[in-house]
């Protein structure tokens, strides 16, 4: 590609005073308020890994995107591939209704994540985002006990995840870190088990982690009979707390679960498509899922969407129920468009050695964030995957640890005490060793 032509025309000053002006008065940002807005940078372009930012003065910041656009990226930005399928299906149709029609990208795809997905799922309605898919995941599993006369409401999970902004997904994020305590009385009232004790490789007799079976087990046994199913992230909780914990703990969850004749949901929206560095990160156990939920990378980072995957006896048996069928419509469902991309995101999934490429990015995030772990501000670092932590002792002053990163040609986007980093898996290794070293610079300029 010619250099000249990777970014377009920078906006004006007067453009780009307008934009911001319009944007601080009326546009309305995640988890932000409307009364006393940020200050966001505007992104002017992005290629491969990079985003050209311009700040409140005009001045363009060349940054490597640290983030993966919330983690969906995976290939980076203007991939010839991705635009190619986006092209091409423009030129036969953007949208069509999924009620009564079908079409080639939509059965590909379904097809594509049967093959791709654990043992026993064999039926896929896709969604129009990752929270949306955790709402028809756990309505499937409602209305499956509902048709067999079993009348089980409640869901079974652990303090710390995070499965979505929308009211189903809510009600099973953690009720205190979660983003929903003012929701209170309103969301239902779910089973929540302790977070789960940290760290991947604690052997089976390590005393947190027993004694966290038995609490477990007995807060399980005293409501099984209202679990409809398990919830989890499997080994690795991402928006609440990036907290990584033991393949032990699926196991258990696994087991009380076909014990007591409740089901299963992994939720991989975060997780899947080698984020940890499997495929699936519940591909670290034996024990296979219902229902599947995935999400976020399943495009490239190009158009939302999501799926639900489930086993033919969680078809069959909502499928037998009064209402006949699952109740769930989205509009967009199986965008062609989406669809289309998606399919060759999964093309160069598999073309790259994705897995191999997920196992360099880890060995680079940890050699380039360790110098953290000497700071006085930093409580914990680690990595799994193309996931690398820096965990303060205090909550993150975040735009003047954005700012610090961005001075230091690095986009990222804390959270809580959590400077953390998800990089498209095609990062180089050079950029690898700005990235981290941009990060931890940041939170030394910042925090000491």
């Amino acid at each position: 590609m010619d250099p000249a032509a990777a970014h377009p025309a920078a906006l004006s000053a007067a453009a780009l005073a307008d934009l911001r002006a319009f944007d601080r008065e009326h546009v309305w940002h995640p988890y932000s308020s409307a009364l006393t807005p940020g200050d966001p940078y505007v992104v002017e372009s992005a290629e491969g890994v990079r985003l050209r930012l311009r700040d409140g003065a005009g001045t363009a910041h060349d940054v490597i995107d640290a983030m993966a656009s919330w983690w969906c990226a995976v290939h980076g930005y203007r991939v010839p591939e991705l635009d190619a399928a986006a092209g091409d299906q423009l030129d036969r149709m953007a949208h069509v209704m999924f009620g009564g029609l079908t079409h080639a990208p939509a059965v590909d795809l379904a097809r594509r994540l049967l093959d791709l997905a654990p043992a026993g799922m064999e039926h896929v309605f896709l969604a129009d985002s990752g929270s949306v898919s955790v709402e028809v995941a756990m309505k499937a599993a409602l209305q499956h006990h509902l048709a067999a006369g079993r009348r089980r409401t409640r869901f079974f999970t652990v303090r710390g995840g995070y499965h979505g902004d929308t009211f189903s997904p809510m009600s099973v994020t953690d009720p205190v870190g979660g983003m929903h305590s003012l929701f209170r009385g309103v969301l239902p009232e779910h089973v929540f088990a302790p977070r789960p004790p940290a760290g991947l490789h604690r052997p089976e007799d390590d005393a947190e982690l027993v004694a966290w079976e038995r609490t477990t087990r007995d807060l399980f046994s005293q409501n099984a009979a209202d679990i409809a199913a398990v919830i989890i992230e499997p080994v690795l909780q991402g928006a609440g707390g990036m907290h990584v914990y033991p393949p032990r703990v699926l196991d258990v969850l696994h087991g009380l679960a076909r014990e007591h004749g409740a089901l299963v949901i992994h939720d991989e929206i975060a997780t899947g498509f080698h984020r940890t560095g499997p495929r699936w990160a519940g591909d670290r156990v034996a024990t296979t899922p219902d229902i599947l939920c995935v999400g976020k990378a399943l495009t490239g980072g190009y158009l939302t969407l999501a799926a639900m995957l489930c086993t033919r006896e969680v078809a069959e048996g909502v499928s037998a129920g009064e209402a006949g069928g699952l109740m769930h419509g989205p509009t967009f469902m199986a965008n062609p468009l989406a669809c289309a991309v998606a399919n060759a995101n999964l093309d160069l999934l598999a073309a790259r050695d994705t897995a191999g490429e997920v196992a360099r990015v880890e060995v680079g995030l940890r050699a380039g964030l360790a110098p953290a772990s000497q700071l006085a501000s930093v409580a914990d670092v680690r990595t799994l995957g193309a996931v690398g932590v820096v965990q303060l002792r205090e909550p993150v002053r975040v735009p003047e640890v954005t700012a610090a990163a961005v001075a230091r040609g690095v986009w990222v986007r804390p959270f809580r005490d959590l400077v953390y980093t998800m990089p498209p898996f095609v990062t180089s290794d050079a950029d690898l060793e700005a990235l981290t070293a941009g990060l931890v610079g940041a939170v030394a300029d910042v925090h000491g």
